[in-house]
């Protein structure tokens, strides 16, 4: 039996995670960029505002490439699990955080039950997220990085203008 389903199923999700990655590639070129530009500008004008006004950018960038490493892992999560599916059971399913078991409560069946159990999975579901992205912030790819951007800032801030 043939497992096209499957096959274009796993394409689906490694061209998701190959966007990713170049987004991620992208963050990190405009965050060097960007940088340089405002310490050009800042021994240009000889002003130092534009190094506290680089750090900025450093720290946006920064946690927006903490998500991209977040969402990134969640789909490579997705990715393993997809590669388990026979041909009879793929479902096309993008959701990377479909994984996420949802509440079951054995209450009566009314409708503030019913909101409960939506809101504390809804709540579930975003801690989750949140967690995967401070995790990714903080992840030993984005570190080293990040943190020699802020060191190179620190270093011309203190000892090349005083």
């Amino acid at each position: 039996m043939s497992n096209d389903k499957q096959l274009k199923h796993l394409e689906f999700i490694q061209n998701v995670i190959t966007r990713i990655n170049s987004n991620s590639f992208m963050i990190k070129g405009w965050a060097v960029t960007l940088v340089a530009a405002l310490f050009a500008l800042s021994a240009k004008e000889a002003n130092t505002k534009y190094y506290i006004i680089a750090f900025i950018p450093i720290v946006a960038f920064w946690i927006l490439d903490g998500f991209f490493i977040a969402t990134e892992r969640r789909f490579r999560d997705l990715y393993k699990v997809a590669t388990g599916k026979t041909e009879s059971t793929v479902d096309f399913d993008m959701n990377p955080y479909s994984d996420i078991k949802l509440l079951v409560i054995d209450l009566n069946d009314n409708w503030f039950v019913e909101q409960s159990k939506k809101l504390f999975n809804k709540i579930k579901v975003n801690c989750f997220i949140i967690i995967g992205w401070v995790l990714g912030v903080f992840s030993m790819t984005l570190i080293p990085f990040y943190g020699v951007l802020l060191l190179i800032m620190y270093f011309i801030k203190t000892y090349l203008n005083g």
